[in-house]
């Protein structure tokens, strides 16, 4: 057992060596590299090794012609609040525009006996 967990920690060290290295050749921030994605590139690598057609991962990975892979990672749309209001272009103010819980309503019943 104690193996198994060597050998993923050094797995994962490897691993996150080659995207560093992948990130510094593209000159980009390593939070822009999914390591996910180098991973299941690594067949790619291998097939085009066995093939002759490249040597160096790194090279490889950072190759124009093999940005298909996914290894620099999408940027997300930034969070948008949701509006609620019926006719947002007719509002008032900003409490009429998203929503806001009522703070009158009671969350229990208080039971008296």
């Amino acid at each position: 057992m104690q193996l198994q967990i060597w050998g993923t920690w050094l797995f994962y060290n490897v691993l996150v060596d080659l995207g560093d290295t992948v990130a510094d050749e593209l000159s980009l921030p390593f939070d822009y590299i999914s390591l996910e994605m180098i991973y299941r590139g690594l067949y790619h690598f291998y097939v085009a090794h066995q093939k002759g057609l490249t040597s160096d991962p790194v090279k490889y990975f950072a190759a124009p012609e093999n940005q298909d892979l996914g290894i620099v990672k999408r940027k997300r749309k930034p969070n948008v609040k949701l509006i609620v209001a019926p006719f947002p272009d007719r509002q008032r103010s900003a409490e009429q525009f998203f929503f806001q819980p009522s703070s009158q309503t009671p969350l229990t019943n208080d039971i008296k006996t």
